[in-house]
Order: C-alpha cells, then sequence, then structure tokens
C-alpha cells in the first residue's frame, strides 16, 4: 500500500521546500519530492536557485570580484600583491562547494521538520478517493498519495529556435557557471539578470565580452535614471553592448561560434566567440509531470494557470513559483510557497506582487522595487522624485566604491512611497528598508525622519528622501 500524506510538494527548490516545511509546522503530514543530483548521484535539493543559478552566481561574482580589487584596487589602500592569477579550476570548486552546503542545508532542515523527502521525479497518475496519487521515479520507482499537491516544478532556461545547449560552447546558466577555463572572446545573447552577471564574471577575469540584445532599450524594467546610468558604467568597465540587434543564424562549431546578426542600423554582422552563453529568458517546467493524467491546466506558454492565491483548476492542487504566472525570482516562489501552506491550513496567506524587490549582482549592484517613473508617467500618476548619488556619501568614499544613486518617487499628493530605485555599492541590502517602507505604506518623509547610522550608505535612502521634499543634509 502506497504512503498517504496530507500534503505532497513536487520539487524542492526555493518554493517547494519551503512550502512543505512551512506545512509540516502547521502540523500535516508531508511529502517533498525533488530530482536534482549531485555529482555522486545524490539528493541535491534546491533547485536551479541553489544549484545552477542564485547562489553559484554569487559564488563566482565573490571570486571575480576579489581577483578585479586584487589586479585593480588593491595599490590604493596601500596593499601590494605583485602578479595576480586566477585559478578557475579552484574557483570553480569553491562554488560547488558553496552550492553543496546549501544541498546539505536543505536536506537538514526537511529532516528536522519531519518532511519525508523523496529523491527522483515527481509525476501525476490519477486522482483518486479525495486524494492525488503521485509517482516518484527515482532509483526505485514508488506511489504515494496526498490529499495536497502543491507543483514546485521550477523552469528551464529557453533556447534560441534552432539552437541547442551543448553546454560546451552554446552556454544556458547552467553550463556558464562550469567554464573550465577563462575565454579570450565570450558572446552573449540577452542583457537580463544572466547575461549581465555571467558577463561581469568572465570580464573581470579577462574575457572580451560581447552582449547583443534584441530590445532596442537597455534594461526596460528598471527605472530609466538606473538604466542609463547602469550602461555607462558596464560599458567603462568594458562590456560591449549592442542593443536592438536581430539574430539571423549560430553556427556552433568545435572552435567556437559565429553568430550573424543585424544590428539597429539594419546591417549585417558577425561575431566569432569561444563560448555562447544564451539567456534570452526562461520557461515554465512541467517535463514529465503528466499533468493530462488529472486534467491540470496549462496556458500557451506551458505555464501552469493558477488563480490569484496559486490554486489549479482542480480541487486540492496548487502551484507556485517560476512554474506559474508573475516574476521568475526564487524570493517571489519562496513568498508563495509559505502562503499556500497557510492558506491550506485555513489561515490566510498574502503575497504583494507590488512590494517583491528585484536584484542584478553585478557591480555596481542594481535593485529595485515598485513602480519605474516611467510607469507612474503612462498611468498619469502624480508624482515627485528624489535622487541622491553616493558620490557625496562617506561610506561610500571610504569603501572607494562612489558609482550610482539611491532615487525615490513618492506620490504627489500623499507622499506614500511609490517606487525605490538604486545602483550601487551593496544595493541588494539597501532595498530591504525600502520594501518594508513601502509595505507599512510609508511616505517619504518617515524615511527622511528615521535615524540612519552615521557613516553608512543607508544616509543615501534618507537623504533621496529629503529630496523628495527638495531639502537636504548632505552628509
Amino acid at each position: 500500500m502506497s504512503q498517504a500524506f496530507d500534503v505532497v510538494v513536487i520539487g524542492g527548490g526555493p518554493g517547494g521546500y519551503i512550502a512543505a516545511i512551512r506545512a509540516a509546522q502547521l502540523g500535516f503530514k508531508v511529502a517533498c519530492i525533488d530530482e536534482w543530483k549531485n555529482a555522486a548521484g545524490g539528493p541535491a535539493p534546491g533547485g536551479t536557485c541553489t544549484n545552477v543559478g542564485c547562489i553559484p552566481s554569487k559564488a563566482l561574482l565573490q571570486s571575480s570580484e576579489h581577483f578585479d580589487h586584487a589586479s585593480h584596487h588593491f595599490a590604493e589602500h596601500g596593499i601590494s600583491t605583485g602578479a595576480v592569477k586566477m585559478d578557475v579550476a579552484k574557483m570553480i570548486a569553491r562554488k560547488d562547494g558553496v552550492v553543496k552546503q546549501n544541498n546539505d542545508g536543505i536536506l537538514y532542515l526537511l529532516k528536522k521538520n519531519k518532511v519525508s523527502f523523496f529523491h527522483g521525479r515527481g509525476s501525476f497518475v490519477a486522482a483518486a478517493d479525495g486524494a492525488y496519487q503521485i509517482k516518484v521515479a527515482g532509483a526505485a520507482e514508488e506511489v504515494i498519495s496526498g490529499k495536497q499537491v502543491i507543483v514546485a516544478t521550477g523552469s528551464n532556461a529557453r533556447a534560441l529556435p534552432g539552437v541547442e545547449f551543448d553546454e560546451v560552447n552554446v552556454l544556458s546558466n547552467d553550463g556558464a557557471l562550469r567554464v573550465g577555463a577563462v575565454p579570450k572572446k565570450l558572446g552573449v545573447i540577452g542583457s537580463g539578470v544572466i547575461g549581465l552577471e555571467m558577463g561581469s564574471v568572465w570580464r573581470r577575469l579577462g574575457a572580451e565580452v560581447v552582449i547583443l540584445e534584441g530590445m532596442p532599450a537597455f534594461l526596460p524594467a528598471a527605472d530609466e535614471a538606473v538604466a542609463k546610468e547602469a550602461l555607462k558604467v558596464f560599458t567603462k568597465q568594458g562590456l560591449k553592448i549592442e542593443l536592438g540587434v536581430k539574430i539571423a543564424e549560430v553556427k556552433n562549431a568545435k572552435k567556437g561560434v559565429t553568430v550573424a546578426y543585424t544590428n539597429a542600423k539594419g546591417e549585417a554582422q558577425e561575431l566569432a566567440v569561444d563560448k555562447l552563453i544564451v539567456s534570452i529568458g526562461r520557461v515554465a517546467n512541467t517535463i514529465g509531470l503528466n499533468p493530462e493524467a488529472v486534467g491540470l491546466q496549462l496556458d500557451e506558454r506551458g505555464a501552469i494557470v493558477v488563480d490569484a492565491e496559486c490554486r489549479t483548476n482542480l480541487p486540492g492542487v496548487w502551484a507556485v513559483g517560476d512554474v506559474v504566472r508573475g516574476p521568475m525570482l526564487a524570493h517571489k516562489a519562496e513568498e508563495e510557497g509559505v502562503a499556500v501552506a497557510e492558506r491550506i491550513a485555513g489561515q490566510h496567506g498574502h503575497v504583494n506582487f507590488n512590494t517583491i524587490p528585484y536584484v542584478i549582482y553585478t557591480s555596481p549592484e542594481i535593485a529595485w522595487v515598485g513602480k519605474t517613473e516611467q510607469q507612474l508617467k503612462a498611468d498619469g500618476v502624480a508624482y515627485r522624485s528624489g535622487q541622491f548619488p553616493f558620490l557625496a556619501n562617506g561610506r561610500a568614499r571610504a569603501l572607494g566604491d562612489t558609482t550610482g544613486f539611491v532615487k525615490i518617487v513618492a506620490d504627489a499628493k500623499t507622499d506614500e512611497i511609490l517606487g525605490v530605485h538604486i545602483i550601487g555599492p551593496q544595493a541588494s541590502e539597501l532595498i530591504a528598508e525600502a520594501v518594508m517602507a513601502m509595505e507599512f505604506k510609508a511616505s517619504s518623509e518617515d524615511i527622511a525622519r528615521i535615524c540612519h547610522a552615521h557613516p553608512s550608505l543607508s544616509e543615501s535612502t534618507k537623504e533621496a528622501a529629503l529630496a523628495v521634499d527638495k531639502r537636504t543634509l548632505n552628509f
């Protein structure tokens, strides 16, 4: 007889394992199914985020930033190092170690919270007797059942039509994290988060990096002021970014990759590179889920259709994270996972899409939350804005990184903060204050009147808030 559970979670990424743990904390008997494998074939929960996304990319970004500082910035601090060399194999090994620590930590948390873990691919078999039968295809095949099912199967990299990822020359985010040596010339198609972060890693280590972007504008989702500053800084750093291109053909040969394209002027161009990273977005992962067995509805893009509370068309079946609508962000998946577990328990789980922060971990970092200035203009919302540069921030000067600024947009009548946009040092950490402020419906005056430590980067947030009212303290 198959094991029966109150809640079965399919997928052990940020949305899945968090949902499983929260459901267990709420008193349910919970199973979590995940198929990721480590190099030894053992379980590696954490999904794309932990294995080939957020965590390993940040490890490489940190290593490459250390190399860049040692090569170009230590001398101004009086530190002499001599010739600096990068052992790429050791850098990759460190990254793998960081990933394994996170995998092991998730397994520990599942066990601590009494979640039954199944290593294998989960798929629907049938619905019967008020529950759903789920097959686990792992080392051994078995079928378990759950009264409630949460699908958290994540997403996969989108490939260019007719151009397969071989993860040797044509790379997805996975292959981009496993390059064994610094390529002489690296091409990147797509100037989104993955393209910019991975391009930055290999640029710092000595690669010539060319980024081809189909959109006519750079970082159109970000505030225009931030995007303009970012393009200027990245170009100065050595990233060659071409906008408004149209890819015609990609040829993958043993010695490298050739990309034929037309530029924004309509002129035919050709780019020959050693490696090509394709980062043109991601697609919902329902491979092997067998949704047709139970009639689970998918949309035209292959994502699972859900309502505002992550309910699917089937009673007792929920879906969260990258496999549903909304931004494909690990922290968005986590929030949805917690909310669904609480809804199953009869509570009122809540996710506010308006206060989900976005971060790009380049140098400088880019982070924002809420509305951009161009969105407010398009919506006809009356607003005021304030901006303060890190160039005038004492802590930033001491760090030796004065690039960028903090910008706040607030409602012209109520002064409620509608958006905060940061490009500069530690933007990923600074944005948290803005998220909290917006969750509590704070005004720009509220931030202006809060005491911020001196000297700190967060003083730039206070100054930006003061600038909304055209006042300044000029720390």
